[in-house]
């Protein structure tokens, strides 16, 4: 395989993993051979092993951090401040992409950005969804709801209102309660039933302050 005819399989991806070449009558060893060689070439940043995605200028989308995410660590979803940015809950801009998984706990500094990993048990893997985050380019992204709780379980030593509003939490209105409650009795946790309650008094505050203006 020439650079070409990798252009003509992944040119339209933006990440692409080595089993999309090793199909039909190929030699997995020339294969890899050829990867490295790329990467050393600089056609290709290798992200992790098996994960490539093709350098500028050869690259028609840049991959969103968002998707790289998801790939980095299968199964994972995008969640605590990453996903709260995402849903415009909290003001500031977040450098590092954050997402919760059923697989080890890691941090991996990229070509393509910062990733933190959480471990969460696979029962409490729900409440995320497949979002558009860049044209052609879906991730898996917890809900505003799970992403908060997410937050709070996964942060040794707070509890209650006093970290909920050292976060300077923002559009609490658009959360829905039905959903939150839910979430929280699923963790089976007195720390996240107990948070779930703050977060809805913290909403009824948001939303009376609001009527006020």
């Amino acid at each position: 395989m020439n650079f070409d005819e990798l252009l003509s399989i992944v040119g339209d991806e933006p990440l692409f993993e080595t089993s999309l070449l090793l199909a039909g009558e190929v030699e997995p060893a020339h294969i890899h051979r050829q990867l490295a060689r790329w990467v050393k070439a600089g056609r290709l940043i290798r992200l992790r092993r098996g994960l490539y995605a093709l350098a500028p200028p050869y690259r028609k989308r840049d991959p969103h951090h968002f998707l790289v995410s998801n790939r980095l660590s299968r199964p994972s979803c995008v969640s605590l401040h990453s996903a709260l940015a995402f849903h415009c809950l909290i003001p500031e801009a977040v450098t590092v992409t954050t997402g919760v998984t059923t697989r080890r706990p890691e941090r991996l500094a990229t070509p393509l950005g910062e990733f933190e990993f959480r471990h969460i048990k696979k029962e409490l893997f729900f409440g995320y969804s497949a979002v558009d985050v860049a044209p052609g380019q879906t991730a898996l992204v917890a809900r505003a709801e799970k992403a908060l709780l997410d937050l709070v379980y996964l942060t040794a030593g707070v509890e209650g209102r006093a970290y909920l509003e050292g976060l300077r939490l923002q559009g609490l209105d658009d959360l829905k309660a039905g959903v939150l409650e839910d979430y929280a009795a699923r963790f089976e946790s007195p720390k996240i039933e107990r948070a779930a309650g703050e977060i809805e008094r913290l909403a009824r505050r948001q939303a009376g302050e609001y009527e006020k203006l």
